[in-house]
């Protein structure tokens, strides 16, 4: 079983460490938001409403699943906008994975595939579905075939550049400086 610690909290790494469900609603979150504080989110909503089964979360009203994310702790600095998204993740995991979400990567025949999948996914662009793959090789070595070429720089070892390297607080903020010096990086280039 792996030992995820993005979110630097016992019970929420615990959650993420045994509900793949948890890890893409956790990368979902994560956007305009400290890495640590939205991998926290799944187990806020699990706190909240009792489970972070997927089938229970599409059904779930909108505006009362809105009001339940964004009730204090919050699951994201925009907890109405991403419980949408939330909801519409789940909805996907549901009708198109049998609410199995690990299925998006188990049964995924190739890299090629796995990164199509991730990019179909509600709040999943390229970038986001690239760290995503690098989580899933780094960290609970889900590695096809060319995955590295496939993933690029996020898939280098060593890189810490994403959440994919991520293993505990010293990585974390390896991780922060690296997307800090990309920033002014970027920043000074216009």
């Amino acid at each position: 079983m792996p030992n995820i610690r993005i979110a630097q909290d016992d019970a929420a790494d615990q959650l993420l460490s045994t509900d793949p469900f948890a890890l893409l609603v956790g990368m979902l979150l994560d956007q305009q938001y400290g890495m640590e504080h939205a991998f926290r989110g799944p187990a806020k909503i699990v706190a909240k409403l009792g489970t972070l089964n997927a089938a229970v979360i599409a059904a779930q009203d909108p505006e009362q699943f809105a009001d339940l994310c964004s009730t204090p702790p919050a699951i994201h600095r925009y907890a109405r906008s991403m419980a949408g998204r939330v909801q519409q993740l789940a909805q996907v995991v549901v009708h198109d994975y049998d609410g199995d979400a690990a299925r998006i990567w188990t049964t995924a025949g190739s890299t090629a595939e796995l990164l199509k999948r991730l990019k179909a996914l509600p709040g999943y662009g390229d970038q986001k579905a690239r760290i995503f793959a690098a989580l899933l090789g780094k960290q609970l070595g889900i590695t096809p075939d060319g995955w590295r070429e496939a993933i690029g720089p996020y898939a280098e070892a060593g890189s810490f550049r994403s959440v994919a390297d991520v293993v505990d607080e010293t990585s974390l903020q390896k991780v922060r400086e690296f997307k800090k010096a990309a920033k002014a990086k970027a920043k000074a280039a216009q």
